[in-house]
Order: C-alpha cells, then structure tokens, then sequence
C-alpha cells in the first residue's frame, strides 16, 4: 500500500477528503441559515416599520381634520385663530418630514436587503469555489500519488513492461480504470501491449485486439496490411459489468526522435457510465504523458543497453567478439582446462601489409576487407570456437579441446583460405592478401595467461619473420618469450613516459652555409630516465609505432616545442625556424596537423615559425586530398620538408605532386660524399634539381668539415649533423653558445 507524505494510505487520504468536503457543506448550510434568520429579521422590521408609519400618518390625518373643523366653525379669539394657525403649519410641517422619514427608511431596508443578498450570492460563489479547490487539490494529490510511485531504475528499464505493471496498480487504485494499452509503430509492424484491469472473456479480448489495431494502424499511419506483435497483461482479477465495447478511451501519442510524427500511442479506457469532469481528463491526460515518458524512455533506453551490452563483447566493425570477450573467454577456458585436464590451443593471426590495402585503395575499402576476412574466418572454425577481432589487422582464435599439432592445421586451413579468396576495390579491381598465424598452447606451452599471450605473441612474431603467408608453432623458447616480455614492458614504459610528459624535445640546429647563421632548429624526442638519463630516439621509436603510441608522441612533441618557441623566439627578430617531424600514421589521418594548426592559434604563435616534416618512405593513399589539405594549411603560413629524399622509391613522384618549402637529404648518401664519387654525383644533382624546382636544401649527417666544404662546393642550402651542433634540451640563439 503506498503512503502518501503524512504517512496516511491512499484509502485514509481519500477519507479526509471527503470528510473535510462535509464540513464545508455544513458550514454552507450553518451561514445560509444565518442569513436566511436576517432576511427574515428585516422582513419584520420592514412591516413593522411599515404598519408605526401607517398609524402615524393616519393620527396625523386626525389632528389635521379635528383642527380644520375648528377653523370652519364658529369665529374664535384671536389668539385663539393664531394659535389654530401654528398648529396647522406644524401638521403641514409635520406631514412632509413623515414623508421623508418614511422614503429614507424605506431606502434603508432597501439597500440593507440588497446587501444580504449580495453577501450571500458571493459567500455561495466562494464556498463552490472552495470547494472545487479542495476538489483539484484532491485530484492533483491523486496525481502526486500516481507520478510519486515512478521511480526508473536499471532492473525496472530492462524489465519495463513488468514496471507498467506496477504503475497501473498504482494508477487503478487512484483513478479506477478498465484497461490500459500501449502502441508502438516499428518498421511496418505494429506491437501492442494490452494490459487488463479486470477478468474479460475471451470475445471481448478479441474485439480489443481487433479495434484497438485498427485504430492505431490508422493513427500510426501503417500499412493496412502491417505485421501485428499483441502481447496481453492480466493486472488484476475482478468481473466486470461494462463490457469493453461500452469504455471510452483517451490516449496520448509517443513522438519520434527529431520528427514530429508519431512512434507509438499510450492509452486508457474508462467505463463511460462513469462520467469524468474536464478537470479529472486533463490530469488523467498529463499522466498519460508521463506514462509515454516512461514507457518511450524504457523502452529506448532498454534498447540502447542492449546494444551496449553487445559492443561491449562486440566488434563493432566485424561483428566478431572484441579483445574484452576473447581475454575473459581465454580465462574461463584456462580454468576450464584445469578442472577438466584437456588441452587448448591459442591462435593469432595478422593480415600481412594490410597497411598497403588502405594506402591504395582507402580506408573504406580496408573496412571492407577486413568484415571480409570476418566472413572468411567464421567458415573455418567449429562452433566451440571464438574468432574475435582484438586490434585493427589483427585476430584471435580460441581453440577448445584442441592441441597445438591439430590448431596448426586448422592455421595452415584460415591461411589458404584467406591467401585464395578474391577481395575486390571500389572500382571493381580484384587483389590478394596473406596472414601471418603464432599458435600456442595450454598448459603445454604456458603456465597462466601472460606466458600464453605473449607465446602466441612471440610465435607470431616468428611467422612474420619467416616471410609471412605462413603458420609457427611456439617452440618452447623461453628467450623467445622473454623478448617478447620485454617489449610489452616497454611498451608499458613508453606509455608511462608519455602521459609524465618525460619524452621531450631536443633540438639539434639547422645552420645557413652561406652565412653560418642558425636558420632554424629540427626536434628529436628523447626519453627523460627515472634517474635523469636521456635515451635517443632510435631505442624506443620502433616501440611506439608498434604500439600504436604514434599518435600521443606526436602531440606530445608538438605541444612541448610549441611551448619552447613561445618562450624563445616569440617577439624574436631572427626568423629561425622549427623543424618537427610527424609519423606517417598520422599524416595520413591528418589529424596531428590539424591539431598543430589549432594550438598555433590557441598559443598566439606564428605558423611562418613552423616547418612540418613528411617522410617519403611511407605511401600517402590520396595524393589529391593531402595537397588540398597542405595548401590550406600552407596559407596558414606553416612550411612543409620532405624528409629523408631519396631513402625510398617514392621521392620524385612526391616533387611532383606536392610542393615542399625543403628537401631534406637523407643522410646516408651525405655522409659518404667525401669518399664515393656516386654519392656525390647524387647529392650534387639533387641540389641542382631542388634549385631548379625553388627549393630549399638540407643535409643531413654532417659529421666533419670535410663533407660541409663539399656541401657548399655544391650549392646545398642548408646543413646539420653533429660536427655542427649536438641536439640539446633547449633552443640555442648561436652556435657559440
């Protein structure tokens, strides 16, 4: 039984109710009576004073006769005639002030009795108006009551056609009603929930179904011919004596998500003999609304956890199970194997050069691919067996009851499967891939999860190293695991490092040949050790990219040179630049510079100071796409290098499509200019031609005084490498200091 705020039932409340509603009929009838004794008080004054102004007047006549018969009669003394005329000016006098007592009294009561009678029709207006407040106040507590016992929750959002349930118990005790129903408009489908408030046969149910799918077809705007989904709900068990044809109903429409059209219709039905004011339709209305709130609120939300619960295990991509449902799987199958003492096995699988499918053909294409070899992998594995997507190109299997000389057939079967199966582009052109497969198993190969991850890691890692399109079985290795240990501890470290902000930048100076002037300055990240120690990039870069921290080393650097330039060239006159450079992962996205165009203006700094370097070793998919985005940001005032030219296949093709500010040399054919005729000849001609294009040179590598004469022998702009300046923590203004 709910309990409204003084602790009282909703039976006891209903009690006061109406007991104060007797009161203030009694007292109605108490004040009417009061009045009614003063009307009639008045009446009798009123005759009262009717019959003494009768009586004087009619004396008064008398006097006035008898003193006129005086005067008409025999002659009289003078004082006698004198005095006779006195008497007769005071009856005349008399006569007129008994006539104006007599109008002004009857004003008097006039007014008196119109000012009973106003009183009385205004205390008559107040007490219905009192009364019909304490009516609404009634209604809206009965509301209050319905809309207090609404209370959402998980279990009740999941469960929400058992928490209507609940409601309507509610909302029957307070507003008796005899059915309930709800609606809802679902890809040409109409679902109904009916909800029955009393014991009704099974004709009467059926012409329900049949009016109420009718009607809301129509209301709904559904096809005539619209899927039907009726689930009924007994909520209390009583007979009924209105049959359901003779109930009126009132119903309330559910909108639609951004449209103004209707999802579904929330309604109840009324016995009609049971006439409703207009004030008990419009509060019955407004829970109506609530109702559609909470039962169109469930219901979504109801949905939406459900496809929470599904991502939550799920690739969205795929569809495949995700890493969180492969490592809790991986644990249950563990204990499973030791309760049972059977073996298992662990596969994982790599798309070998997958990097190139997006290079070439885009990401949508890649996506494409990848939900293909989704398909692909569900075809090969029994239905025990878990195939889940744990990273971009990556996946895991999971092998109940199967020991590793058996998961290596089963690997050997996905990498023909997958070598021979025909992947098609956007533009209808038909390309191959391979996988690389590391198997591992349990308890033979491992003795908790860690050693069998990072076995399975380990064997994968060989498989590549072997050519890739191939399967390896963990040998039992333990420096093979270790190494694959230590990187993942690496990883961890680099992680770590990155969030504490202990990779920073170095910058090493770029210097002018011709003056011998500092033109500008190109970061190196460096690895601040927890005890003060500086680690190169060279001992951690491959981790990161490995890892996929490419992307935090990027802004990480960004935001700390940034930082550097506002403090030291800020308002400087020199014109010295920062060269930065940025991992091909993230040009690609275009993300990072993005982001350095955004903190250049967040920081107040010039992008003319900003030189971002591209490595051309690494194939950009959009040629076009990437020259529109470096030409916006080019007018923006950042410069752009071409770093390492000549390490790859790519280098002219890049001059060709995008326009550089520099090219920078790679340094391995500028540190053996001085003793290889073909190294020279190289660099000697890529001067020329950069020169010829309008751009700016920069060698790298310069080691000795040697190479920097013969770099200025052959017109080269600009140089750095050691001999000139070591990397240092912050921007130097000269080469002396």
């Amino acid at each position: 039984m709910n309990l409204d705020n003084n602790g009282c039932s909703s039976k006891d409340g209903e009690e006061n109710i109406a007991l104060k509603t007797d009161h203030l009929e009694q007292l109605r009838l108490a004040t009417m009576e009061r009045f009614a004794i003063l009307n009639r008080s008045q009446s009798r004054t009123r005759l009262f004073s009717g019959y003494i102004t009768r009586m004087v007047h009619d004396m008064h006549a008398g006097v006035v006769a008898n003193v006129c018969r005086l005067a008409e009669g025999p002659p009289l003394p003078e004082e006698a005639r004198v005095l006779l005329d006195c008497v007769l000016a005071d009856c005349e006098r008399l006569e007129r002030a008994i006539e104006l007592l007599t109008r002004e009294r009857q004003r008097q009561l006039d007014l008196s009795g119109d000012s009973i009678r106003d009183s009385m029709r205004s205390f008559s207006r107040t007490m219905d108006e009192l009364q019909a407040t304490m009516v609404s106040k009634d209604l809206l507590e009965r509301q209050s009551k319905v809309l207090g016992s609404i209370i959402l929750s998980h279990e009740r959002i999941s469960q929400w056609k058992d928490f209507v349930q609940e409601i309507l118990g509610d909302f029957h005790r307070i507003f008796p009603f005899d059915f309930f129903f709800v609606a809802f408009a679902e890809k040409n489908a109409l679902t109904l929930f009916l909800y029955y408030m009393g014991d009704y046969s099974e004709e009467e149910r059926q012409w329900a179904r049949r009016q109420l799918s009718g009607r809301m077809i129509e209301q709904l705007d559904l096809p005539r011919d619209a899927a039907l989904d009726i689930e009924e709900f007994q909520v209390l068990h009583h007979p009924h004596s209105v049959p359901l044809s003779d109930i009126h109903l009132l119903a309330v429409g559910v909108p639609e998500h951004a449209s103004t059209s209707l999802a579904g219709v929330l309604g109840v039905a009324f016995a009609s003999v049971e006439q409703r004011t207009p004030l008990e339709t419009s509060i019955i209305r407004s829970i109506l609304s609530v109702m559609v709130m909470v039962v169109g609120s469930s219901k979504a939300l109801s949905r939406t956890m459900t496809e929470l619960e599904y991502y939550a295990q799920h690739d969205p991509l795929t569809g495949l199970n995700n890493r969180r449902y492969f490592n809790d799987m991986l644990s249950y199958e563990l204990g499973r194997s030791e309760r049972h003492a059977h073996e298992f096995s662990v596969m994982l699988l790599d798309l070998d050069d997958f990097k190139d499918i997006n290079d070439s053909y885009g990401h949508p294409v890649g996506d494409q691919t990848l939900c293909a070899i989704a398909d692909v992998l569900k075809a090969q594995f029994r239905k025990g067996d878990l195939a889940c997507r744990i990273g971009g190109d990556e996946f895991a299997i999971l092998l109940p009851e199967t020991a590793p000389a058996s998961a290596i057939l089963v690997g050997e079967k996905v990498c023909h499967a997958i070598h021979d199966f025909e992947f098609t582009s956007g533009d209808g052109k038909v390309f191959h891939l391979t996988v690389s497969v590391g198997v591992a198993g349990y308890p033979g190969d491992a003795t908790d999860i860690n050693d069998l991850l990072a076995g399975v890691d380990a064997a994968l890692y060989r498989a590549k190293g072997m050519g890739k399109n191939s399967v390896c079985l963990l040998e039992g290795n333990e420096n093979e695991l270790q190494i694959v240990r230590d990187a993942r501890i690496k990883a961890e470290t680099m992680r770590s490092a990155l969030m504490e902000k202990r990779i920073v930048p170095y910058f090493q100076p770029i210097v002018d040949l011709k003056s011998g002037a500092i033109h500008g300055y190109e970061t190196v990240a460096r690895l601040i050790e927890p005890d003060g120690r500086t680690t190169p990039a060279a001992a951690f870069i491959e981790t990161i990219e490995k890892y996929g921290l490419s992307r935090d080393l990027d802004r990480c650097m960004i935001e700390q040179s940034f930082g550097e330039v506002r403090r030291k060239l800020h308002g400087n006159e020199s014109a010295a630049r920062v060269f930065i450079n940025l991992s091909p992962q993230e040009i690609q996205g275009r993300g990072v510079l993005d982001f350095a165009d955004t903190l250049c203006r967040d920081m107040g700094i010039d992008p003319a100071r900003i030189v971002l370097e591209l490595t051309e070793r690494d194939a950009i998919s959009d040629m076009s796409h990437m020259r529109r985005f470096l030409s916006r940001l080019r007018s923006s005032g950042f410069a752009f290098a071409l770093d390492d030219f000549g390490s790859g296949y790519n280098s002219f093709h890049y001059l060709r499509e995008l326009h550089f500010e520099y090219v920078k040399i790679d340094g391995a054919f500028v540190r053996n200019i001085v003793n290889s005729r073909i190294d020279y000849a190289l660099v000697s001609n890529l001067a020329g031609m950069c020169r010829d294009l309008g751009m700016l040179t920069v060698a790298e590598y310069v080691e000795s005084a040697e190479i920097m004469k013969a770099l200025e022998e052959m017109g080269i702009d600009h140089a750095q490498g050691y001999f000139l300046g070591m990397p240092v923590p912050e921007i130097v203004q000269s080469l002396s200091s």
